[in-house]
């Protein structure tokens, strides 16, 4: 018999809670006390915004990369996606200041970045190496059937119709010179709210559009915080939300509204 798959984890928006994210892989015998992988075969994939909100998202970075080849080095995986707080980090480091065409925030991309939870402390610790790690992350993954995904939005979509082109796409982007395609990459990423009311067999169903283009049964997202997006009280925050008949798994804990980081078992 073939052997079984190894366990699949998923986590999203650390936000530089890095205390957190470590206490949640703990829990889940993922990390050991001193915070090196401990999950043998296991995958876990992280599906963005590590920066921002929290006081350590450089440090995240710096776990995530280190998880990943400690995980490698067992046989397992720590796999990590781009989130719109990633684009925006970047966006901010490449461009500061600078006025962009067609969007009228004071203080260009660097202000906007700030209005929306960034942190000095990230910008000026952000190295060559963090950069090239951060510009080569992938937008969505394929994993047993799972397509994770960032942000609960049908946008992307309009970076094309495979997991492969989306990716590529998005990698286009993080390597352009021109502010306009960062700022339309950014937009599409912090979109939100697109499964809310979806239902299966409805013929404008937006979750089987995406499904069906993009491969897999089930969505997996974070981006919209199980506390202030879908109403649940932080103090009561302790398992995914699954929605939209069960075709779609939120997995936001909203850590930096008091809730917390929910470490997934996906399989």
């Amino acid at each position: 018999m073939p052997p079984s798959p190894a366990p699949l984890y998923a986590a999203a928006d650390v936000h530089g809670h890095r205390a957190e994210f470590l206490g949640a892989l703990r829990g889940a015998g993922l990390a050991d006390a001193d915070g090196h992988w401990s999950g043998g075969r296991a995958r876990l994939w992280l599906l963005g915004d590590y920066v921002d909100r929290g006081p350590d998202g450089i440090g995240v970075i710096e776990d995530i990369r280190r998880l990943a080849a400690q995980a490698r080095d067992e046989g397992g995986e720590v796999g990590a996606l781009l989130g719109n707080h990633e684009v925006q980090l970047l966006a901010a480091h490449r461009f500061g200041t600078t006025p962009v065409p067609g969007w009228d925030q004071p203080g260009g991309f660097h202000g906007g970045w700030s209005r929306f939870g960034g942190r000095e402390t990230d910008l000026r610790r952000l190295t060559p190496s963090h950069l090239q790690w951060l510009s080569a992350l992938p937008a969505a993954a394929l994993v047993d059937g799972h397509l994770l995904v960032h942000a609960d939005t049908t946008q992307y979509l309009e970076l094309g119709t495979s997991v492969a082109a989306v990716n590529a796409a998005a990698a286009r982007t993080l390597a352009a010179e021109h502010p306009g395609a960062w700022l339309e990459l950014s937009r599409r990423m912090s979109s939100r709210g697109a499964f809310r009311n979806a239902r299966e067999g409805d013929p404008h169903d937006p979750v089987a559009l995406v499904l069906d283009t993009l491969g897999g049964t089930r969505l997996v997202h974070g981006h919209s915080t199980l506390t202030r997006h879908f109403g649940i009280p932080p103090q009561e925050v302790e398992e995914p939300l699954r929605y939209a008949d069960g075709r779609v798994v939120a997995i936001d804990g909203g850590v930096y509204e008091g809730g917390r980081i929910l470490l997934a078992r996906l399989c």
